[in-house]
């Protein structure tokens, strides 16, 4: 049955963001396996969007002057991987990832989510994240280091342990037409920071 083109529901960006068609997809097949009518379904499709009202941390864009902020909750290599593909087809020439290690993964893990970081960002800024669960933030900082070391792409790394810091560091050094992601540890939190940043931005016009 067909419901409706993936380039016109919004949570795709045009059907550049391959994860979300499989999120839409699987959210179609349980609206319709409980009696959601075909028409109720697409409306529902086309009129939902990616924002922080209805989707906190999840694609979301707000434009910062000549600085455009993506905040995403992906917070693993296999989601760092999905946004990566995603980022790749917006054709920014600049880009900074600010991430944070989660504590209760394995050192590989961790590492390796800096090398996919690294591989995809020429600018990245390591904060510590909420999430420690157990280590330290000096050796989730380390694990992180390593794997970004691992990358054949060598992205300038700056620490800046306090989220709200690094985060305004990272959009006020943002390039003309830089996109700067915000991996996010805790969405509320970085949603704050990026909409403090934005209203004391819009202030100084």
């Amino acid at each position: 049955m067909r419901i409706e083109r993936a380039v016109n529901v919004p949570l795709t960006y045009g059907g550049r963001a391959e994860f979300m068609i499989q999120n839409v997809l699987a959210g179609t097949l349980a609206a319709f396996v409980h009696g959601i009518s075909i028409e109720d379904i697409r409306v529902g499709l086309t009129t939902f969007n990616a924002g922080t009202a209805q989707t906190p941390g999840r694609l979301n864009f707000v434009e910062i002057g000549d600085v455009t902020v993506l905040m995403d909750y992906a917070h693993n290599p296999a989601g760092l991987r999905g946004l990566a593909s995603f980022i790749n087809k917006l054709g920014r020439k600049y880009r900074t990832c600010v991430l944070n290690g989660t504590g209760d993964r394995r050192d590989d893990d961790i590492r390796e989510f800096g090398r996919v970081a690294a591989d995809n960002f020429d600018r990245i800024v390591i904060r510590t994240g909420d999430y420690l669960r157990g280590r330290t933030p000096d050796e989730l900082h380390k694990l992180l280091q390593e794997g970004i070391a691992q990358s054949d792409n060598k992205p300038t790394v700056r620490v800046i342990p306090e989220s709200r810091d690094a985060i305004h560091h990272a959009i006020k050094h943002g390039r003309k037409g830089e996109l700067v992601v915000t991996l996010a540890d805790r969405v509320p939190n970085d949603i704050a920071y990026v909409q403090e940043y934005r209203d004391m931005a819009a202030g100084a016009d």
